[in-house]
């Protein structure tokens, strides 16, 4: 049976597509083409249905209504193996790769080649090594897995879908932990692929990622297919409005503080030796202080040695007029210094523990008495943080690990607001977060400066530091090279003073005179 509405050149489609779970109806009636050799980007708030839909296309889940469609024709996608025999692979953002083989054996993990069941290692290392050439890995078949970084076990993951012959590649979040050089490695092989005949879909909650890669872009809200952009559709206005009902003049809207302490939190001359050289700057009581710079910039080193978390060779910290000693996170949050790591799993976040543990985390002493536990202050300071920052979860008691990464980094700054910070450093807030919720801890960022709190913002996403940051500090090899206000904060400037194209176009203007 075929559906005469599919053009030729479609490769997969679903036709009203629904799954219900219990108590949620995750997908209503989507209905989807992905074409041939192209990069089809889906996107959608965490909630929108994206995975739901990417897992059925996978043959994770089976639909409750409606029909996929492969090459034309109805296909059934009982189970993962299914779906990779008929040419459908999932690459996950937690990849499914076992550290403690082979590269050959990873990649013929589940369907390793063999009779009588022994398996034929040399066939499998052959044809392994094929296709790593294909894809320019820089590693052997032989090599053991866990002996790789993250980019190079993608690349393990992408190779086991080419050895199974696939035409749809779906890649969830692929560049979440990937640094900017892996990123463009990365985009030169999906572009290869895409060269070669085979769809991607490509999933990411970064707009200028799929601005850059994307032949077409389909959007998810609630459940449901809102519809699909293409060529010069594809812009961030149109993007963010489909996702999430708002134009982008609205998303990055915070309220301002007009009443600022200024010099309230200084550091003089911070330095480690090695990453973080001669740093010195002041920001305000009510003020958003952007920090940019390039990875390796040395943004993160010194926000840690702030925070106590890193030693520092020297350097000196004022807090509202008074010279403070830091040399420990406990002596950071005495003198009311808030901070939120880039990666709240690893640093932040108690993931295990429940919602509540986390958010109550930080003031567990200052709440108890004789050694016991306030529970009903607990609970109450738990319930407003819930209510106030609108952190979506079934119960306090839920874990944290099963929340999504927008309502665990809203989990993160609860904790912190119970400290009531004077100096809250933010690093990356937004990394792995949807545009709604990005555009909800804009808001919350805008309201705690509003409380007279000197809020210090790092972020490699520029459109957000040019968008709510009041002044931008820009850094390059662990120093400080520019100080940006009101119309010099723009993404041109920041990025010729983080890449030093502004140093050498000032010396060069001084060496010639023009």
């Amino acid at each position: 049976m075929s559906d005469p509405k599919v053009s030729p050149r479609v490769i997969l489609s679903t036709r009203g597509v629904s799954k219900r779970f219990p108590g949620v109806q995750a997908l209503s009636d989507v209905s989807l083409d992905v074409r041939k050799g192209e990069i089809h980007a889906v996107m959608g708030e965490n909630g929108a249905g994206k995975s739901t839909l990417m897992k059925i296309l996978a043959g994770v889940y089976i639909p409750d209504d409606g029909q996929i469609f492969l090459d034309d024709r109805v296909v059934r996608l009982e189970n993962p193996l299914k779906a990779l025999q008929l040419g459908i692979s999932l690459i996950n953002q937690e990849l499914n790769i076992a550290g403690n083989i082979s590269v050959a054996e990873n990649v013929f993990m589940g369907s390793e080649l063999g009779r009588f069941g022994l398996a034929r290692r040399a066939e499998m290392r052959r044809r392994t090594r094929e296709v790593l050439d294909l894809l320019g890995a820089p590693f052997a078949a032989e090599t053991r897995a866990g002996l790789l970084s993250i980019a190079e076990k993608q690349q393990i993951e992408i190779a086991r879908a080419l050895v199974h012959n696939s035409r749809v590649i779906i890649m969830d979040e692929p560049t979440a932990a990937l640094s900017e050089n892996e990123t463009e490695k990365l985009f030169t092989l999906v572009d290869s692929l895409r060269s070669q005949g085979i769809a991607i879909v490509y999933i990411s909650h970064r707009i200028n990622e799929i601005l850059k890669i994307a032949d077409r872009v389909s959007v998810l809200r609630d459940g449901r297919y809102i519809g699909t952009l293409e060529g010069s559709e594809i812009e961030s206005e149109a993007i963010v409005r489909m996702m999430v009902g708002r134009t982008l003049t609205d998303f990055y809207q915070h309220r301002v503080s007009t009443e600022k302490t200024e010099g309230f939190f200084r550091v003089e001359d911070f330095s480690d030796g090695k990453k973080v050289r001669n740093v010195s700057f002041s920001a305000a009581a009510g003020e958003i202080l952007g920090i940019a710079g390039l990875v390796g910039s040395g943004r993160t080193e010194f926000a840690r040695m702030v925070f106590g978390a890193d030693r520092r060779l020297r350097g000196e910290v004022y807090l509202d007029g008074r010279k403070i000693s830091i040399n420990s996170p406990k002596d950071a949050i005495r003198h009311g210094i808030g901070y939120v790591p880039e990666d709240r799993k690893s640093q932040g976040l108690f993931l295990e523990m429940s919602s509540h543990d986390n958010i109550t985390m930080n003031v567990i002493g200052t709440t108890s008495r004789a050694g016991l536990i306030a529970g009903r202050r607990n609970n109450a300071i738990t319930s407003q943080a819930i209510e106030q920052l609108n952190i979506r979860l079934a119960s306090p008691r839920t874990r944290a690990v099963s929340l999504s990464g927008g309502n665990q980094q809203k989990l993160l700054l609860a904790r912190w607001l119970q400290i009531a910070p004077k100096v809250l450093i933010l690093d990356e807030p937004t990394r792995g977060v949807d545009v709604g919720a990005k555009s909800e801890i804009y808001k919350l960022i805008g309201e705690i400066a509003m409380r007279k709190v000197a809020v210090i913002f790092i972020s490699s996403e520029l459109p957000e530091v040019v968008g709510i940051a009041q002044r931008v500090l820009v850094m390059r090899e662990g120093a400080l090279v520019a100080d940006l206000k009101g119309e010099n904060i723009d993404q041109e400037t920041i990025i010729a003073y983080a890449t030093g194209v502004r140093e050498a176009q000032a010396a060069f203007a001084a060496k010639t005179g023009r």
